[in-house]
């Protein structure tokens, strides 16, 4: 799978990012959107030195969808203030190892990030330096194979923490399918797991002319094919 842009005009770029790939680079030599974007803007011709390309937000390197990146510092800032003010809507569709006991729910819990181990947890509310963490689910669909249940899950995130939505689900006692880091039933398990995981819609205000933009896509990996998903949370 490779990342595909989903529009773009001279202020933004909303692309796909595919599973596997950094929504920004780091110290290793893997491929990012950052660069990839890059890349692809200056392949596009008519642009002198660097293009910039600002990081609004971020999705985990297993993860793929839908994220928005801005092509000016001023896009970018106001893209970001979206985000503080929760104007920016993200949500996932997820295959989650286990059955949750409520249908739909808001789960607010609180975390804290280790930077280590580049890993959070569950907190009591009092802990130092925890930040709340707000996500509301809809179970869709149930699977049942080889004695396990498997659930298909509408996500919308409320808030944006490190690993948000893989701890919060896995405390709940549905874990996202194919997460080494937090589920226990992949957590002894070697090599690469397709992830459970996928940002498939996004909604944001234009910086420039404020119009309301809506991003569908179907999720991606074949543990989706489990499922029908076909037009799922389109109109959610």
């Amino acid at each position: 799978m490779e990342a595909a842009i989903l529009f773009e005009d001279k202020e933004i770029i909303v692309a796909k990012k595919p599973a596997g790939m950094l929504s920004q680079g780091n110290r290793s030599s893997a491929a990012d959107m950052v660069s990839y974007l890059k890349n692809y803007l200056y392949n596009q011709g008519g642009i002198k030195g660097e293009p910039y390309i600002g990081l609004i937000h971020r999705l985990d390197r297993p993860v793929g969808g839908i994220m928005v990146f801005a092509k000016t510092p001023k896009s970018a800032g106001i893209l970001s203030r979206q985000i503080q003010n929760n104007q920016m809507i993200k949500k996932y569709q997820a295959v989650l190892t286990g059955e949750l006991t409520e249908k739909s729910a808001r789960l607010t819990n609180y975390l804290v990030k280790d930077t280590r181990t580049n890993l959070s947890k569950v907190v009591p509310k009092d802990t130092r330096g925890s930040k709340k963490a707000v996500l509301d689910y809809q179970v869709l669909q149930f699977e049942r194979t080889a004695g396990r249940i498997y659930t298909l899950a509408l996500i919308k995130l409320i808030t944006g923490r490190h690993h948000q939505i893989r701890v919060q689900m896995v405390n709940a006692g549905a874990g996202v399918y194919g997460d080494t880091k937090y589920n226990p039933l992949f957590a002894e398990q070697k090599g690469w797991f397709d992830m459970g995981l996928f940002a498939y819609s996004l909604e944001l205000n234009h910086p420039l002319t404020d119009q309301r933009l809506k991003f569908h896509c179907q999720p991606e990996g074949e543990v989706f094919a489990h499922f029908n998903t076909s037009g799922i949370g389109l109109d959610r």
